[in-house]
């Protein structure tokens, strides 16, 4: 299949952004059905959980204060706890190591 590129226009900033025939050719390997939606820029950022409206800004995720369940030190991480749920410092997550099915760490000094 040959493939041009493309301009699109980003949903999140309104901005165009290239499409490529590199990246066409990417995503058809891969077995997407969509196009994107968002320039890399947005992309980045919604990965890095960051706002877009102002990602010059060096804003971070808010973090929340908790306690270790193993060991009941006071730690912040960047979810909400949820009641009923365990909450580890970086320490005692990371003892626990392949023992989680997490993908990401849910932990933050």
């Amino acid at each position: 299949m040959d493939f041009q590129d493309k301009v699109l226009v980003c949903r999140d900033c309104g901005k165009e952004f290239l499409f490529s025939a590199g990246e066409q050719a990417f995503y058809a390997e891969k077995g997407f059905q969509n196009e994107p939606t968002r320039c890399r820029n947005c992309r980045a950022a919604r990965k890095g959980g960051t706002s877009t409206a102002a990602p010059e800004s060096g804003a971070s995720r808010p973090l929340f204060s908790a306690v270790c369940s193993e060991c009941g030190k006071d730690t912040q991480v960047p979810f909400k706890p949820t009641a009923g749920k365990p909450v580890y410092c970086r320490d005692c997550f990371q003892k626990r190591g392949s023992r989680t099915n997490r993908r990401s760490p849910a932990y933050l000094d």
